[in-house]
Order: C-alpha cells, then structure tokens, then sequence
C-alpha cells in the first residue's frame, strides 16, 4: 500500500512534535504558558498566607479541615514525584511548584492540628 506524499513544506523523517515547535503560534503560547504558569503559582503560593495568619491570629480552626489539607500535601508531593519521574528523574520548576505548594499546605496542616490539640 503506497502512502499519500508529505504535504507541501513537512518534513516526514522529523517527529510530530519537532514540526510542531517550528510553528511560530506555538512559541508564543509555550512563551504565555510559561509566564501563566509562574505569575499563578507564585501567587498561589502567596494565597496560602491569609490562611495560616488568619489561623494563627484567631485560634479557630473549626472552618478548616484537616482531612483537605492532607489530601492537598498528599496531591502536590505525588504530583512532584510523578513531575521528577517523567522528566527522566529530573528537577524543572514545576517539580519545585509542587514540592512548595505541598510544603504550605503542610503548614496549614500543622497549625490546624497544633490548634485542635
């Protein structure tokens, strides 16, 4: 069975995702990703602090659960390792992200347990 000829200006011996980085859109969005991706997780680390200082300075942790806040340090650690793992055991920002955001929750973790004790 004979297949179609390449379309004008592809090269067939190069992978898909090789033609795919060539196209000019495409570096504009990975370029936008990349900054959505750090302006949001920065700030998302930063929206951790109202929490814990609303936690701290009030004493009151009965709005709060502790079984979320465990569930969400559980999801960024094993987010980070499967990151780490697909990457070739390799660190990159969002593996460092994930260990970060999991380190918060963990703080929020504490102050929450150390409250209700």
């Amino acid at each position: 069975m004979d297949l179609p000829p390449p379309a004008a200006g592809i090269d067939a011996t190069q992978p898909a995702s090789a033609k795919r980085d060539r196209m000019p859109w495409r570096t504009h969005y990975l370029t936008g990703l990349t900054w959505a991706f750090t302006l949001l997780n920065s700030a998302r680390v930063l929206s951790y602090l109202p929490t814990l200082w609303a936690l701290i300075h009030s004493g009151d942790s009965s709005q709060h659960s502790l079984w979320t806040w465990g569930m969400w340090v559980g999801a960024n650690v094993t987010m980070a390792a499967w990151l780490y793992e697909q990457q070739g055991q390799r660190w990159n920002r969002a593996v460092a992200v994930n260990l970060v955001n999991a380190s918060m929750c963990a703080s929020v973790f504490v102050v929450i347990a150390s409250l209700r004790m």
